[in-house]
């Protein structure tokens, strides 16, 4: 089994973290408690899924909760493999995230969001 690593980065709109290795029973409770750790709820959270190379029924229970947790705003994975992909498409999980093909275009998306919900200016 490849040793899990999870690494986060803030972002101007939330938070960005790193997923790589495998995930699976025996270590689904640290993704959830690093999730929390580095997430605020509210802020954009985005995903790199990028380096996953497993995830089981433990670890989608974990991105599940992370998007039901985000209190309003939306889950953001980028660039999960097609084994991951296609758990999240047959498990109908994928509905309840939104899935980039790549951390730049995940990134992009929050950011659009973020700048689409501020005030405008006041025009003199």
């Amino acid at each position: 089994m490849t040793p899990l690593s999870v690494e986060g980065r803030r972002l101007n709109a939330g938070v960005l973290i790193i997923v790589a290795g495998e995930v699976d029973a025996t270590n689904a409770e640290y993704l959830k408690s690093r999730i929390d750790g580095l997430h605020r709820p509210g802020q954009a959270l985005v995903l790199d899924l990028s380096g996953l190379a497993f995830l089981d029924s433990s670890g989608l229970a974990v991105l599940i909760g992370a998007a039901e947790r985000a209190h309003g705003a939306v889950l953001h994975l980028a660039g999960p493999h097609s084994r991951v992909r296609r758990l999240l498409e047959i498990t109908g999980a994928w509905q309840a995230m939104t899935v980039h093909e790549s951390v730049e275009q995940a990134i992009a998306a929050v950011e659009v969001l973020d700048y689409g919900e501020r005030p405008k200016p006041a025009e003199r």
